[in-house]
């Protein structure tokens, strides 16, 4: 079917007249010896990591790889070629590759504050789509990805990748079977080393980098490098700090254990203690208490703590367990029979009876083939995911819901989960969603 032409600016502004004439588009049943044809946007480390996952696959192409920077869409097209032996087409648009009626799925590796319009953009295009964590920059537009996803009845997989590993899955069933009792506490933390981000002059972005388009649904401001590549992390126009960069995993993994959805109230303190002078907005100690009905669940951040670490990557895939007390990135669950201490990406579980003793215990592996693996069997099956954008829009809220009392000084906040806003809090409120800047912002309009 011939492709109608879309105009740029009215697709990215996600109008009702670009949606109809991309539908015309949508992706067609996939049999299961038909390859899967895969485009990617973004070319940085999470995006090469992907394309190894996806390239190791004997049912996938990858047709597209897409980077407004020039220096990493190089050497992007070249990571490709290197793992497939064919080259991809490189674009600066990802519109182009949503156009193109050949293309089944679309791996989404932006900086957070563009993973969501080329999400909606994608479920609108008929593309089933791969997008890395967090799922939003904040709580309305992450449930704008799930109306968008099932409006147009869209596989969409969030990066959070313990849902599909099966060591997790064995904690889960442990849990569900009531050998640990009530859970009343869940612990979880993200205790780390990173250093400080010294202020830095405005200038001029890269050569050949269109960086209004970089800066997309943020706010307008001269370039700065420190809001560029990678250290955009640490600033609230793009992202929300090291609780939404990495925490989310353990803060998702711990909410599928727990069983939970969203909180009835949350309460965050802490501040920029180590690094109290630099550049970064967001903070470097960090406490989260979310409050359910019979379960406190809690977060802590760190990011000056050099004898805490993270599993290594060769450990995970061992059967080692992490030195519980000095891991980086354990949930403690606290139950009436046990406790539970739990490694995420790989590393394992084990659980401890009432005498202090090891009551069970399951060895971990790194989950992401698994994770991939299940992405393309719903894209065949058309079941949902196992981090479907709506679990990932919840644990994701849990982040957003920390920031936002944090940024209105650390005060408790009620919070309504149907409305997905806050309890008479007008200032909490306003941090529920951003306008956007045109021609950039989140459509209203599905």
């Amino acid at each position: 079917m011939a492709t109608r032409p879309v105009d740029r600016r009215t697709f990215l502004a996600g109008s009702a007249s670009a949606a109809a004439a991309i539908s015309l588009i949508g992706t067609q049943a996939l049999g299961a010896n038909d390859r899967i044809v895969a485009g990617f946007l973004g070319c940085g480390g999470r995006g090469r990591q992907l394309v190894a996952h996806v390239a190791a696959r004997d049912d996938s192409q990858i047709a597209y790889v897409c980077d407004l920077d020039p220096s990493r869409l190089a050497p992007g097209i070249a990571n490709v070629e290197k793992h497939t032996g064919k080259k991809p087409k490189g674009v600066a648009d990802y519109r182009t590759i949503l156009e193109d009626k050949d293309v089944d799925v679309f791996f989404n590796a932006t900086p957070d504050h563009w993973h969501v319009l080329p999400v909606i953009h994608a479920c609108q295009a008929g593309k089933d789509a791969y997008v890395e964590k967090p799922l939003s920059h904040n709580i309305w537009e992450g449930r704008q990805a799930v109306r968008a996803a099932r409006k147009h009845k869209r596989i969409v997989q969030l990066g959070t990748q313990n849902r599909s590993a099966p060591y997790c899955t064995a904690a889960a069933d442990y849990i569900r079977s009531g050998k640990l009792g009530d859970v009343y506490l869940c612990r979880v933390f993200n205790m780390k080393t990173r250093g400080a981000v010294p202020p830095r002059p405005d200038g001029q972005p890269p050569k050949g980098v269109d960086y209004d388009r970089w800066l997309g649904p943020a706010p307008k401001r001269p370039f700065n490098p420190n809001h560029f590549h990678y250290r955009w992390h640490w600033f609230w126009d793009y992202s929300g700090g090291d609780i939404i960069n990495d925490g989310v995993h353990q803060i998702d993994l711990a909410r599928w254990l727990v069983g939970r959805t969203l909180p009835k109230s949350v309460v965050c303190t802490g501040g920029k203690f180590a690094f109290a002078n630099d550049a970064q907005d967001t903070p470097d100690t960090q406490n989260v208490h979310w409050e359910y009905d019979k379960l406190t669940m809690t977060f802590e951040l760190t990011l000056w703590t050099p004898y805490m670490r993270k599993t290594s990557m060769k450990r995970r895939d061992l059967d080692e367990f992490p030195n519980w007390p000095f891991s980086a990135t354990r949930i403690e669950l606290y139950g009436t029979k046990g406790l539970m201490m739990m490694s995420r990406h790989g590393g394992g579980w084990q659980a401890f009876d009432t005498k202090a003793k090891v009551a069970a215990e399951h060895h971990g592996r790194r989950p992401g083939d698994h994770h991939i693996a299940n992405f393309f069997d719903c894209v065949r099956s058309r079941k949902r995911a196992n981090a479907d954008v709506e679990e990932g829009h919840l644990s994701t809220v849990l982040c957003h819901l920390g920031n936002i009392s944090y940024r209105v000084g650390g005060r408790r906040l009620a919070f309504n989960a149907k409305t997905e806003r806050f309890v008479d809090d007008d200032e909490a409120n306003r941090l529920v969603k951003r306008g956007g800047r045109p021609p950039y912002a989140i459509p209203e309009d599905l």
